[in-house]
């Protein structure tokens, strides 16, 4: 299990949910780096459960001074970046008749413009042939009610993997995106009561042609893939994984 052997990562929202089942992902096959969240309790047990080898920054990825400081401070630990992982993103709900400016700016700035800036301040500190992997969503590809802005955002970073790659050509960076679908992650916890978690966890299951909800590990293990020499003639990709449900599912 050493597929990343000494490979520096940088993961941001890699606190919890797939980011850290990412990270975790990463340190079974030799990986070490950074994890970047904004909660500090959630960074902290993220990093013990990493142990020696990942360290934790509080960064918050809207703000493009935070993230500059990150790289730079990355570059200073471990010399060098060889993967990123722009996965910090979150859920927007709302229709077109109820978002307003200031709710569109906040999902925009999120799962966009922190995409965009965190490979831009990521560049200068990368390796030649390294590997940049973002995180899309099956949103951008179903109608799903009250997700409009999410997927349109979603949809835009499918395509930033291959705008970035072909940006990045002369100095071989790869840029690909994973695509997930419903996950097993704590954001059920913002929007499901406690005692209807089980309940609500089914019936998405029940949706899925694969007949469960995906967890964390299963795109961390995708990750791996994009993030090792095995994914080296792949480029501006989109891998959907997602149990079925943006090809098989009626």
């Amino acid at each position: 299990m050493s597929r990343l052997k000494n490979k520096v990562a940088v993961i941001t929202g890699g606190n919890s949910g797939i980011g850290l089942g990412i990270a975790l992902e990463f340190k079974k096959e030799g990986a070490m780096g950074v994890i970047v969240g904004r909660n500090q309790e959630t960074l902290d047990n993220a990093a013990a459960k990493l142990g020696n080898g990942f360290i934790a920054i509080n960064a918050d990825v809207t703000k493009v001074a935070d993230l500059e400081k990150v790289f730079a401070e990355t570059a200073e630990k471990f010399g060098r970046i060889d993967t990123v992982v722009a996965n910090a993103g979150a859920g927007a709900v709302g229709t077109v008749a109820t978002f307003d400016e200031n709710a569109f700016d906040q999902a925009i700035d999120i799962n966009l413009k922190s995409v965009y800036f965190t490979i831009q301040k990521a560049l200068p500190y990368m390796n030649d042939g390294g590997s940049i992997i973002l995180i899309g969503s099956n949103a951008a590809h179903r109608a799903y009610a009250n997700f409009t802005l999410y997927g349109a955002a979603k949809a835009a970073v499918i395509y930033l993997a291959k705008g970035f790659s072909s940006d990045l050509l002369n100095r071989q960076i790869r840029a690909n995106v994973i695509t997930p679908g419903t996950t097993d992650t704590p954001a059920f916890d913002k929007f499901v009561p406690a005692e209807q978690m089980e309940a609500v966890k089914k019936h998405f299951a029940d949706q899925m042609p694969i007949g469960r909800i995906g967890q964390p590990s299963d795109i961390g293990k995708t990750a791996v893939f994009l993030a090792s020499e095995d994914s080296s003639f792949m480029l501006g990709a989109e891998l959907v994984v997602d149990g079925g449900m943006t090809y098989l599912s009626k």
